[in-house]
């Protein structure tokens, strides 16, 4: 079986679905460290004047010993409206905003959300709708993952019973291999090449690195999987790589 795991991160880029388009199940990693400045509550989005960052306020607790799954929502603001509009605003005269208009406005306007790791799943859900993704989906605080870093990931590949884990970019670099071919485990090491796409009002200068909202507005949703998967590892060498375990 191919897992992986990624923290719930806000409105994620590309390479997070690419990663698990390769897999047969995915772990919310809800268990980590929350660090601000990071991807957790934040992401960016396309305007005419470049890109805008999207940040989600937390509340102003001592975020250094809370995990991902513990943040809540400073709800004092009206940001989700300020979000919403920023969104529409920059996107309204995409070929593909009205497909996604009502889920933005119910996520937006419709739902109060008071912790940050529910707002970010339902919008990965969103998104595991619009790529067909129907594998299990587990969260990590349902578990009783131990262990530091390496050591971590290899307890939730061992109590989830995975045979071949796909770590992100990252993960080289302080991924035990030794440990992991100690027990059988197979590892893959994501390195995500961003695809070019055509944004509607940017012909010039492709700004990459965005949330995958810029290309839901842009592409249909049978062509966003094949954008994703653009240049980068195929889903059948994967699966062939897994059934040689």
């Amino acid at each position: 079986m191919i897992l992986t795991a990624h923290q719930p991160t806000y409105l994620p880029w590309l390479g997070t679905f690419h990663k698990i388009l390769l897999a047969d199940m995915f772990c919310f990693f809800d268990i980590a460290q929350y660090q601000k400045k990071e991807w957790d509550n934040r992401n960016k989005i396309y305007t005419h004047n470049g890109e805008l960052m999207l940040s989600a306020p937390t509340k102003s607790q001592k975020h250094f010993d809370k995990t991902v799954g513990e943040i809540e929502i400073n709800n004092e603001t009206n940001w989700a409206e300020r979000h919403y509009m920023s969104i529409f605003l920059n996107y309204k005269k995409h070929p593909f905003f009205e497909n996604h208009r009502l889920f933005l406005e119910d996520m937006y306007l419709n739902q109060k959300w008071d912790r940050l790791v529910d707002l970010n799943v339902y919008f990965y859900k969103y998104i595991f709708k619009l790529l067909n993704i129907d594998i299990p989906i587990v969260m990590a605080s349902d578990y009783n993952f131990q262990g530091q870093k390496s050591d971590l990931v290899l307890d939730m590949c061992q109590q989830l019973e995975a045979s071949v884990y796909i770590f992100g970019g990252e993960g080289e670099g302080y991924a035990n291999k030794d440990a992991f071919k100690d027990s059988n485990i197979d590892l893959i090491f994501q390195n995500y090449n961003h695809p070019v796409y055509k944004q509607y009002r940017n012909k010039d200068n492709f700004t990459s690195h965005l949330s995958i909202l810029d290309l839901i507005m842009n592409y249909d949703n049978n062509e966003i999987e094949n954008i994703i998967m653009k240049n980068n590892l195929p889903i059948m060498e994967v699966r062939r790589y897994a059934r040689k375990k």
